[in-house]
């Protein structure tokens, strides 16, 4: 991991430009970054979670374990909380759109997946391809890549499913016992086991449609266009019009629509809590690998007969949600890397993943992570589907556009629209954006 320089033009950072990432005692390198008192190269890594968090704090701890690790070669990271909203990436967006333009950005930052294409395309990433070695690159389970270069490399995988209440499918006599990754289950079957529960006079399920206001809902419920055949954007991602819009496309949100009119699930399931499923009111509930820690901690004693995941249905193929957060080395002007990607490579070691993915409940991104899942688990079903069926969310640099939209999709018809009307408007709002970022 030594040696890895990029040269370019050097601009010098004065400590005001810093906005506060530079710390007190430390002087401005053109080349490396800030150097501390000590004589230290400080690397300025920017994370989305709160400190305090379990996430923050493993975090803390990595970041504590390189100082120490490389004290001798005087390089120290220097770490920046900015927690993003629960359920939107809006401010922490802005804080970095902010920084771009001021010309101040962190040296490391963590980024949400499908965003990469947008901040590559808008010169926040730096290009990692000559930086990171093949063999470091072929351990990922996925890569954060953009027109052909890399990008960014994956803190933790995830994937989503259908958290089950077992007391309850057991009350509306309903076994899903053969509902496996390699068996999913149909949209229809889903549909029978929605009535089923609804007969028992008990709430189907979560689908979490009231957080319809941030990412949260386009990651959980865009695989369910995919599985009904759809696409959002063409291959080079700056076609929506026909794709958007699509038949496929009409029929994943159609599926959707239709376990809100058989009042399986609704706009406002869960609206005062996002504990019903938690404390047995529903019997099944859309999340991802997060909840498993938080439902062990917590709610263990509410599932007296067990819990478990269910893989997303199957349409007219199968498809499940992947794509977490990332670190990436920004494109800012210190044009000597090689301090900085020993601290990017050593935040995505196996010995990281491990304290992260602890700490989260997520799909460790290393494949040389040893998880010992055992067989039936919660994790080994997301683990699988995330390497059986995970699809990402589409590679646009129109992405934060493609994301509202979708949203929107989901307000319109929470409205009142029929399907094919919110998609046909919101089709022409996301083509008119991609024709702009196009240059056309």
């Amino acid at each position: 991991m030594r040696n890895f320089i990029k040269k370019a033009v050097a601009l010098a950072l004065s400590c005001t430009a810093a906005l506060g990432l530079a710390g007190c005692g430390e002087t401005p390198d053109a080349e490396t970054g800030a150097v501390d008192e000590s004589g230290n190269t400080v690397v300025k890594v920017m994370f989305h979670v709160d400190e305090s968090s379990a996430e923050g704090k493993a975090y803390k701890q990595r970041v504590s374990a390189f100082n120490t690790d490389y004290k001798s070669e005087n390089i120290k990271i220097s770490a920046t909380f900015k927690a993003r909203d629960d359920n939107s990436m809006t401010g922490y967006d802005t804080e970095l759109s902010s920084m771009l333009n001021a010309g101040n950005l962190p040296d490391i930052i963590t980024f949400d997946a499908p965003n990469c294409a947008s901040y590559a395309a808008t010169g926040l990433l730096y290009d990692l391809s000559s930086l990171v070695p093949q063999d470091v690159q072929d351990d990922f389970i996925s890569l954060n890549e953009y027109d052909g270069k890399l990008y960014g490399l994956p803190i933790q995988e995830s994937s989503a499913g259908f958290f089950y209440n077992k007391a309850l499918l057991d009350q509306a006599g309903v076994n899903v016992s053969g509902y496996t990754v390699e068996n999913p289950w149909t949209f229809d079957q889903f549909k029978e086991v929605c009535q089923k529960l609804k007969n028992a006079g008990i709430q189907a399920v979560d689908m979490r449609l009231r957080e319809n206001t941030g990412e949260q809902s386009t990651y959980l419920l865009y695989p369910f266009i995919y599985a009904a055949g759809g696409q959002f954007v063409s291959q080079d991602g700056f076609t929506a019009t026909g794709y958007f819009n699509g038949t496929g496309a009409e029929s994943g949100f159609r599926f959707i629509k239709d376990l809100v009119d058989a009042q399986y699930t609704s706009f406002t399931v869960g609206a005062d809590s996002n504990s019903d499923f938690m404390n047995g009111k529903v019997g099944l509930y859309l999340s991802s690998g997060w909840t498993i820690p938080d439902i062990r901690e917590k709610y263990e004693s509410n599932f007296p007969s067990g819990w478990g995941i269910l893989p997303y249905p199957k349409g007219t193929v199968a498809a499940s949600a992947t794509g977490s957060w990332s670190f990436g080395i920004t494109d800012n002007q210190h044009t000597d890397k090689s301090k900085i990607i020993k601290a990017l490579l050593y935040l995505v070691t196996p010995e990281s993943s491990k304290a992260i993915t602890n700490a989260t409940g997520m799909i460790p991104a290393l494949k040389s992570v040893e998880t010992n899942y055992a067989a039936g688990s919660p994790e080994s079903v997301l683990r699988n589907q995330l390497q059986t069926t995970g699809k990402e969310r589409p590679v646009t640099v129109g992405y934060p556009k493609f994301s509202t939209c979708f949203r929107n999709v989901l307000t319109a018809i929470n409205g009142g629209k029929s399907v094919a009307e919110a998609l046909n408007t919101e089709a022409t709002s996301l083509q008119q954006e991609l024709n702009k970022l196009k240059g056309v």
